[in-house]
């Protein structure tokens, strides 16, 4: 009779071993060899992650398959090395962490069932993604240029969306005063050129009357303006010797 744990979380870690592992597979043999990897640019990278999986079928996990964690230990590290090497370096150490443990989960769960092993991969997670030691250094340099470069271009955009939007709506406001003022330009324009046709109208039904009209209009609007006048027949001349001295001011000279 063989017991089989098929209730027991269970898994492996690849480039690196936990201590006091409970589970005699857990353990990475050669840990340095899992982790080292080549990605799609041919850069280095050094990957640590771990596979939980539980016991599904207990008589394919005892007879269709011999040794079924070491199998599942080959298998999951081979379909590592194809995922990583379908992305960038840049990916596989930042922001595609996540779409690695999404990529591997079914390509491992496929060759399980191909293979019988009666097991059933319940998680897949990343651990610590490196590069090779020689270049920590560089990369880390590398990638603190990008995030400054990053960082400088979200302070350029909110400048941006400071000052743009600003002058904009000042730039909207000028052509709508621009365009407030064309509009009252030409309105008077128009107005005071029918005011002129409807004038040449009445001017050409009645020209005597209409010209008296307005050289009365006009001289209303002149004589108002000029101060004080006195308005004499032109053959009244020899009164001007009792007008001038009421014009006078107390200093004796004309206004």
């Amino acid at each position: 009779m063989t017991l089989v744990a098929v209730r027991r979380q269970l898994k492996l870690e690849f480039g690196f071993s936990s201590p006091q592992a409970t589970n005699p597979y857990q353990e990475s043999k050669q840990p340095q060899q899992e982790q080292d990897m080549v990605t799609g640019d041919l850069n280095s990278a050094q990957v640590e992650w771990v596979v939980q999986y539980r016991i599904d079928d207990p008589k394919q996990y005892l007879f269709a398959t011999r040794d079924p964690e070491d199998t599942l230990r080959s298998a999951s590290e081979a379909v590592m090395r194809e995922v990583v090497g379908d992305r960038t370096i840049d990916e596989v150490i930042t922001f595609g962490r996540q779409e690695i443990e999404t990529a591997f989960l079914p390509l491992i769960q496929e060759v399980v069932k191909r293979y019988q092993l009666g097991l059933r991969i319940d998680l897949i997670q990343l651990k610590n993604i490196n590069p090779p030691g020689p270049v920590q250094a560089s990369f880390n340099d590398v990638n603190n240029a990008q995030q400054e470069k990053q960082r400088s271009m979200n302070l350029a955009t909110g400048e941006y969306n400071r000052v743009i939007p600003r002058a904009r709506g000042e730039a909207s406001k000028v052509i709508s005063e621009a365009e407030g003022y064309a509009s009252k330009r030409i309105n008077e324009a128009n107005g005071d050129a029918t005011y002129f046709n409807d004038m040449l109208t009445q001017y050409n039904k009645a020209p005597e009357v209409t010209r008296k009209r307005l050289y009365l209009e006009t001289m209303g609007e002149v004589l108002p303006k000029m101060g004080h006048k006195l308005i004499i027949d032109k053959d009244s001349s020899w009164l001007m010797p009792f007008i001038l001295p009421t014009q006078m001011n107390p200093l004796g000279t004309g206004k």
